[in-house]
C-alpha cells in the first residue's frame, strides 16, 4: 500500500476526498444496506406517507361523520409519528 501510494497510484481517483457511499453511518452500515436492498422504509417514513394520504382523503370527504372518522384516524397517525420521532431522537 505504501509503495503504491508513493508511486501515486491513488492520485486522482474518482471521488477522492469525498465520503464513501453508505459508510457515513458506520454503526448502522449493514442495517442500512439491508433495508435499502429490501426497499424497506422506516416507521417514520411510512407514517408520513399515511398522513399525507389521510389529508388527501379528508379534503375529498363531504359527509360530516366520515370527516370526523378521518380526522380521528389522522390524529392517531400524528400521535404515532410524534412518538416515533421522539424515540428516534432519544435512542437513534
Amino acid at each position: 500500500m505504501q509503495n503504491a501510494e508513493r508511486r501515486g497510484d491513488f492520485d486522482d481517483l474518482p471521488g477522492a476526498g469525498k465520503p464513501l457511499p453508505h459508510l457515513d453511518d458506520p454503526q448502522n452500515a449493514v442495517l442500512n444496506r439491508m433495508m435499502k436492498e429490501a426497499d424497506a422504509k422506516s416507521p417514520i417514513t411510512i407514517l408520513r406517507q399515511q398522513i399525507l394520504a389521510s389529508h388527501a382523503r379528508l379534503k375529498a370527504l363531504a359527509d360530516e361523520a366520515e370527516r370526523k372518522a378521518e380526522m380521528l384516524y389522522l390524529a392517531e397517525l400524528q400521535t404515532k409519528l410524534a412518538i416515533e420521532m421522539e424515540a428516534f431522537r432519544k435512542y437513534g
